[in-house]
């Protein structure tokens, strides 16, 4: 579970620091500023970033539910194999 508390404080991370900077851009080119526009832009900016700079973060998530999944898969076929026995 820490993996993916890991991986989640840094995607929002990145996507209020993509938001600020998008907003602080749009405030010195625009008169008023679009909110719909800085999100959106924002979004596909922190989504670009995290796939390049959180490689290892996504890594060790991903790992962290694969060994989960193995486990339960693991207890899946004990608890099925009792089953056949009894």
């Amino acid at each position: 579970m820490k993996e993916f508390w890991t991986y989640t404080l840094l995607r929002i991370a990145l996507f209020v620091g993509s938001t600020a900077v998008v907003w602080g851009v749009y405030a010195l080119v625009a008169d008023t500023i679009n909110l719909l526009v800085v999100v959106l832009v924002a979004a596909v900016i922190s989504s670009v970033l995290s796939w390049k700079l959180l490689v290892e973060p996504r890594n060790r998530f991903a790992a962290s539910v694969e060994a989960r999944a193995a486990r339960a898969s693991a207890r899946f076929e004990e608890m099925k194999a009792r089953e056949d026995t009894d």
